[in-house]
């Protein structure tokens, strides 16, 4: 079976490694600039979007994934960060705050295609403005949603929910969704 990750970020490569051995990825460049109605549908469109371009100009794959990440604090829709101003704005806004993470699958094998989305909520550190330079100084903060990754274990107080969603690829939403289209191994 072929099989490809419409995503160029290496954390989403990396979770997909836990569960399929062997597929190859493309870059898809989308308008990520839409804001529907809720997080949930932003997020499932953007990715929805993704999985359209990559099966539009990659043929011959049995399973497409694509996913799109989101954080969403007090009516604020953050993505990646423009710049290191940008950078600098949501991690002060957020530090010392709980916030959502909501990551967008869309899945397509055969002709089905199937949308889904994961919700954590995140605590974030009391920052101050030299711990948030630094931050911004020792990790690459420019291609993560909300300019922090889970992973480096510096700004996260504690979260709920699903680790691998606040990556920015819900492998146990994943799971259940490949389940749904018939991928009888991820039984629940």
């Amino acid at each position: 079976m072929r099989i490809l990750l419409a995503s160029q970020s290496p954390r989403r490569r990396e979770l997909l490694k836990t569960i399929f051995e062997r597929f190859d990825v493309c870059v898809t460049e989308v308008d990520e600039n839409y804001a529907g109605i809720t997080p949930e549908k932003t997020v499932e469109e953007i990715a929805h979007r993704k999985l359209l371009m990559a099966s539009s100009l990659y043929t011959g794959y049995d399973l497409i994934i694509a996913a799109d990440t989101l954080v969403f604090y007090n009516g604020l829709l953050l993505g990646k960060p423009k710049d290191r101003e940008h950078a600098v704005f949501m991690l002060e806004l957020l530090q010392s705050k709980t916030h959502s993470v909501y990551s967008g699958i869309a899945v397509q094998y055969n002709a089905q295609i199937i949308t889904n989305t994961a919700r954590s909520d995140v605590t974030f550190n009391a920052l101050n403005n030299q711990q948030i330079n630094e931050y911004i100084n020792t990790y690459d903060l420019m291609d993560k949603a909300g300019a922090y990754a889970i992973q480096d274990g510096v700004v996260v107080q504690s979260y709920t929910g699903e680790y691998s969603n606040i990556m920015g690829l819900p492998i146990a939403l994943l799971k259940s969704t490949l389940f749904e289209l018939g991928f009888k191994q991820f039984a629940p």
